[in-house]
């Protein structure tokens, strides 16, 4: 019976963001109430399907600064320059009139006001939209992935478009070429200490494999809502969540890896598809600990009663930024 109850818990949500389809075609530019968004709408890509790009810029960013406009006088000259979060499913990140679900994170609204209070550093929001049918299979590690069971990776891709699994090409998109293209258009502080990704859902997947593969690229990560169960076929559910535990003992850095202080931030709701991931988070807590994270580098939260959905991650999107944005060691306390 609650095997049952779970699996048409599982089809009441084949509309939530861990299967959303969102096409691109039809794009429009978000509109956010604080600061300013440069939007590009088919950022070119050797790896990936072209797709929007979102760069958020807080209130008072200096146009002229940008780094594809310093001459080389200017490059001595004192800039303020900023560290960059980015973030996977763009496309719901500032504005709910151009979203499937008419839901946002509010990311402009909350960065803009923590920024105000002086409680994070001003920073640069990256929203990568994602690319629609083929989100699943940029957003699933694919080392993990090509761990599972040969009859279960077949039964996963039976819903690719291409039949394969692209999240190592993704990454080589976000960190060789939309990194590249951020770093060398506006002020950046392009280094690892000051570069962030984060994301929900498989979004959540994806941001843990980044700083995993890339964690000379990336200091910190915030998986929001982490699919640990890889798939809507709860059939492969505890074969990927051991995946994705064997993967993050092998590969998951340390905190002091590369000599930098590195943070990490887990949560998960309580209702709908979030009821499933606890005993999965719990687990890969006890690797945490195992690999040396204390309160101070690593946070995994619980959030009682809520559910798997951007009304719900922009109600606490603060406590990840706080966490690793904050201005002063108090707030990675909290």
């Amino acid at each position: 019976m609650r095997f049952l109850c779970v699996i048409l818990l599982i089809f009441s949500l084949a509309d939530c963001s861990v299967f959303a389809q969102s096409t691109t075609a039809t794009s429009r530019i978000p509109t956010p109430r604080f600061g300013s968004i440069r939007h590009i709408d088919s950022f070119p890509s050797k790896y990936v399907q072209a797709r929007p790009v979102d760069v958020w810029l807080p209130d008072g960013y200096d146009s002229s600064m940008n780094a594809s406009s310093m001459n080389a006088s200017s490059m001595n000259a004192p800039c303020k320059r900023y560290p960059v979060l980015y973030m996977h499913d763009g496309q719901m990140l500032f504005d709910s009139a151009i979203t499937w679900n008419k839901q946002e994170w509010c990311a402009d609204e909350t960065a803009s006001r923590l920024q105000r209070e002086g409680k994070i550093r001003e920073c640069i929001i990256v929203g990568v939209w994602n690319n629609g049918r083929m989100r699943a299979f940029e957003y699933f590690p694919e080392k993990p992935f090509r761990s599972l069971p040969q009859p279960i990776q077949d039964s996963l891709l039976n819903a690719s478009p291409t039949k394969n699994i692209h999240s190592d090409a993704y990454l080589k998109f976000l960190t060789q070429e939309v990194k590249t293209f951020v770093d060398s258009s506006f002020a950046t502080l392009p280094d690892v200490k000051n570069t962030f990704v984060a994301g929900s859902s498989m979004g959540g997947l994806i941001s843990m494999y980044a700083i995993s593969e890339y964690p000379s690229v990336f200091g910190g990560a915030a998986c929001i809502s982490t699919h640990w169960v890889g798939s809507r076929n709860l059939a492969h559910s505890e074969a990927c969540s051991r995946a994705f535990q064997r993967y993050m003992v092998k590969k998951f850095p340390t905190p002091k890896q590369g000599g930098i202080a590195r943070t990490i931030y887990f949560d998960y709701g309580t209702a709908t598809l979030d009821s499933l991931y606890k005993p999965h988070q719990i687990k890969v807590d006890k690797i945490l600990r195992k690999k040396g994270y204390t309160p101070k580098e690593w946070q995994t939260r619980e959030f009682l009663g809520e559910d798997h959905s951007e009304r719900a991650w922009s109600k606490r999107f603060e406590i990840p930024l706080l966490f690793l944005l904050g201005n002063s060691s108090s707030e990675k306390a909290r």
